[in-house]
């Protein structure tokens, strides 16, 4: 749970400060978005190498090891004098924290029975939501009356915390035998090539009409990299066992789940854009404003990971995706003036609905496959995650840009950036909407295995 809420801190303390950011720095906004984006790709980078360190060193020493490099990241953030440099430093953080996110989750599925499951994920995303509750109005107190390199420094003291934490508790980890594995080379930088690649063709969409030829060749050489990374993982060693897409059940969860990602990160990114844009709010008001959407989720959340243990996923899932579309749906309504308990009432409901969205749907994905696939499930699960993240957030920059080339014309720069934010909401809206398709077949009652799929042989 720290280190849940450890690296959850992370990632959302740094969103309020990100405007603070951008003067600082003097940069335009897809420059800052960097600072997210370097965060998802380095995480993404790390994520597949989960599975092979813990076979090779074990859970203890590799959470050891995770952990101080975060700790150390954390400190270069604070003193970096440049955006690169800050940039560079958020992939060190990336690193360790792609390890430690599903090597939590992992430890907990592979040391608890089938029963509990879906409570302790529960109970272990408290301390992802705890940090998500008080990391945006963390980072604006911060960011205010400090300045923004004091949101990194409240890493140092959890993460000694975690250290001693895990010295304590978890040492039992050191007796869990390791496996001599060879690592999977060819896979990994097929994988790497794949990320990287459909990043690119993102940013490229951006520059280019899609009418344009690049884009096209481009997409076909993420789409061979794809397909030539499916085909090496075909071996005993393996960077990642691709066998759990043989379950309809372990797809239809993951499509949730990207789906989901792509729409909250790219509507979370520029929502403190929105309020401290021409709504006036200051980035210690942001994070004030942004409180009640993570306590609601902590709230509920339990409550939806005891529905998950009884096997009752999918009706909750499809409130929850309503109940978050509807939120992005008022989020683009929002005008200056706006009173601030109308913001409030949008983010407990849209907090409600993120925490029935959450745990039943990672019981759900952890459920559909055999005991020995859990740890690649919970680094699957985390990649898609930060996958889906890392695109809802170059997706959504595209969009904001050609709305706001919009409506530039015929209004000022900061009315068009208040509109083509407002529009990028509506998208987030659509985008998880989506998810109702896959979401509909989720099972409702009990959780039973899904028919097997074959593979590309």
């Amino acid at each position: 749970m720290v280190t849940a809420s450890m690296t959850s801190i992370d990632r959302s303390i740094i969103n309020v400060s990100l405007p603070v950011m951008r003067r600082d720095f003097q940069v335009e906004l897809n420059e800052i978005e960097w600072v997210v984006t370097a965060y998802m790709l380095a995480f993404l980078f790390a994520l597949p190498l989960m599975n092979w360190l813990k076979s090779r060193v074990g859970y203890y020493t590799l959470m050891m090891v995770c952990l101080t490099v975060f700790i150390v990241g954390s400190i270069c953030c604070s003193l970096a004098p440049t955006l690169s440099a800050l940039i560079f430093c958020r992939a060190l953080q990336a690193v360790s924290g792609g390890i430690l996110t599903p090597m939590s989750m992992s430890i907990l599925s592979e040391t608890l029975p089938p029963e509990e499951k879906g409570s302790a994920i529960a109970w272990w995303g408290i301390g992802n939501v705890t940090g998500l509750a008080i990391g945006p109005t963390l980072g604006g107190f911060l960011s205010h009356y400090f300045g923004w390199p004091f949101i990194f420094y409240i890493n140092i003291p959890l993460g000694v915390w975690a250290l001693v934490l895990v010295i304590r508790y978890l040492s039992f980890l050191k007796e869990v035998p390791r496996q001599q594995i060879k690592f999977d080379f060819i896979g990994y930088i097929l994988f790497l090539s794949f990320i990287l690649t459909a990043q690119q063709w993102v940013w490229m969409i951006s520059t280019y009409p899609l009418t344009h030829i690049f884009t096209w060749v481009f997409l076909l050489i993420v789409v061979g990299f794809l397909y030539l990374y499916i085909r090496s993982a075909n071996k005993e060693n393996a960077l990642l066992d691709l066998n759990v897409f043989r379950y309809a059940l372990f797809n239809r969860s993951a499509m949730v789940i990207f789906l989901r990602s792509v729409a909250l990160f790219g509507g979370m990114f520029y929502l403190p854009f929105l309020l401290q844009g021409e709504l006036g709010y200051s980035e210690m008001e942001t994070g004030l404003l942004m409180l009640p959407n993570a306590l609601l989720v902590l709230v509920t959340r339990p409550y939806s990971g005891k529905l998950a243990d009884k096997g009752k996923i999918r009706n909750i899932t499809l409130l929850g995706i309503a109940m978050l579309a509807v939120s992005f749906l008022f989020f683009a309504t929002l005008k200056p003036g706006v009173a601030s308990w109308w913001i409030v009432l949008i983010m407990i409901f849209r907090g409600i609905g993120m925490g029935f969205l959450v745990a039943p749907v990672s019981t759900s994905l952890l459920g559909s496959v055999q005991q020995h696939q859990t740890a690649t499930a919970t680094t699957l699960n985390s990649l898609i995650l930060q996958l889906g993240g890392s695109l809802g957030i170059a997706v959504s920059g595209v969009f904001y840009q050609l709305l706001r080339d919009h409506y530039l014309p015929s209004h000022s720069a900061v009315e068009a950036d208040h509109f083509a934010l407002k529009g990028s909401f509506l998208i987030a809206a659509v985008l998880i909407m989506a998810a109702f398709i896959p979401a509909w077949k989720l099972p409702e009652g009990g959780m039973k295995k899904t028919e097997v799929k074959d593979l590309p042989q």
